[in-house]
């Protein structure tokens, strides 16, 4: 139980780019993925914009037998695995494929696959369905084909926790490290845009502009009217401290701590009490042995809605203080809309600010809707020691995880 798990290694698929350096240098020069949307008509709906991939060729990573077979999003994740375990530098062998795993966040699973299979099944029959594409529909898709591509036969499960279901599958991963059930877990999220998912959402009013005014994603801005959809997957590589320390790897950050809580709320509506999100942040923070006054920085989940954004500010300014006692925010989803299992791309790039001493802005942020020390403009250059993931879902549920850079030099 007193193993430390530390990040060696990350892949995504996103919005901004395939890969670590397009991802990284993209939303680090304030680039965001955010435009019209191409891959289905948008005419009938209110909003018009989201975050889609569009540079992303599966074959570079999936061999052609397996890839016959994977709907999108497990393709999507499939690769982002392969590529945190090149950025580790981790083979997967027959000595050591039975304590490698894969905990997978997924909020809505593919949801283009579930919709085409009940289309067929009600206007053509069962006999029309083709039974290749029925085990894309289950959640555990596409951690079940990254384990087939790559060969490994640890843990393999998948978290559905709504809008935290990333930082959930983290944590969880972190958790079966700690106690020895495996050495090695990727871990992180992923989901989709769709014709079908993107109406729903109109129709339960998410989408800007919810209220009027341009639409566009402002997370935390005084003119924030909703939240743009983006589609994506992020992997983090998690390993056991001492195996990474023999094979001399090199460490991104260490998970110190991670704390989950949630409120008494309907399923689709968001927080206003900021308590919830408070006692998730305390037992992070307390896992951590972390003091408020020493977290450098938070990657936050805010994504332009009008509750989300106000209840994680107003947890921030309570826990942490205003003015110069708050810890730098930043969010990326002014840049690659709202995935809702964005946790694994967030944890990517907080990762990535521990390491690097870089702080990228929060894009569309021009009026702060409290005086907290928003990252506005450009990145900033500073040390980052320790730092905070927070997640934050409708529903009420919440998520936090510190990642630190103190003792992680692996030599």
């Amino acid at each position: 139980m007193d193993r430390r798990v530390v990040v060696t290694g990350m892949g995504m698929v996103t919005p901004l780019g395939v890969g670590k350096e397009r991802f990284w240098d993209a939303l680090c020069r304030g680039g965001t993925g955010i435009r019209e949307i191409v891959s289905f008509p948008t005419e009938d709906f209110g909003s018009h914009l989201g975050a889609e991939i569009r540079d992303f060729q599966p074959r570079d990573f999936i061999s052609l037998k397996n890839l016959r077979k994977m709907d999108r999003l497990s393709a999507m994740t499939t690769a982002s695995v392969r590529m945190a375990l090149d950025d580790a530098g981790i083979a997967v062998t027959e000595t050591n494929r039975d304590r490698i795993g894969i905990i997978m966040g997924t909020a809505f699973g593919n949801t283009e696959q579930k919709v085409q299979s009940a289309r067929i099944l009600f206007t053509e029959g069962p006999g029309m369905v083709n039974p290749i594409h029925v085990p894309n529909t289950v959640m555990n898709a596409p951690a079940g084909h990254a384990s087939i591509e790559l060969g490994f036969r640890g843990v393999n499960t998948t978290v559905n926790h709504q809008a935290v279901s990333a930082e959930t599958a983290i944590a969880y991963a972190a958790m079966e490290i700690r106690r020895g059930t495996a050495d090695v877990i990727l871990a992180g999220g992923a989901d989709i845009l769709s014709p079908f998912f993107y109406e729903a959402l109109g129709r339960f009013h998410s989408l800007s502009p919810t209220d009027g005014g341009p639409e566009g994603a402002r997370p935390f801005d005084l003119a924030r009217n909703g939240a743009v959809m983006g589609e994506g997957c992020g992997i983090v590589c998690l390993e056991a401290e001492d195996l990474a320390r023999e094979r001399r790897a090199k460490c991104y950050c260490e998970i110190s701590g991670w704390g989950l809580a949630s409120s008494p709320l309907p399923q689709t509506e968001w927080p206003d009490d900021p308590r919830g999100f408070m006692l998730a942040l305390g037992r992070a923070l307390r896992m951590a042995g972390a003091k408020p006054s020493e977290i450098d920085c938070i990657q936050a989940a805010g994504n332009g809605g009008l509750r989300l954004d106000a209840v994680e500010a107003a947890a921030v300014e309570q826990h942490f203080g205003g003015g110069d006692g708050s810890p730098l925010i930043t969010s990326l989803k002014g840049a690659t809309g709202e995935i809702f299992a964005s946790g694994g791309i967030r944890a990517a790039a907080l990762a990535l600010s521990v390491r690097e001493g870089v702080v990228p802005p929060v894009a569309g942020l021009t009026a702060p809707l409290c005086p907290l020390p928003f990252v506005i403009g450009e990145t900033l250059h500073r040390p980052v020691n320790k730092a905070l993931l927070s997640g934050i879902s409708f529903g009420g549920t919440y998520a936090c995880l510190v990642f630190e850079a103190e003792k992680t030099t692996l030599k």
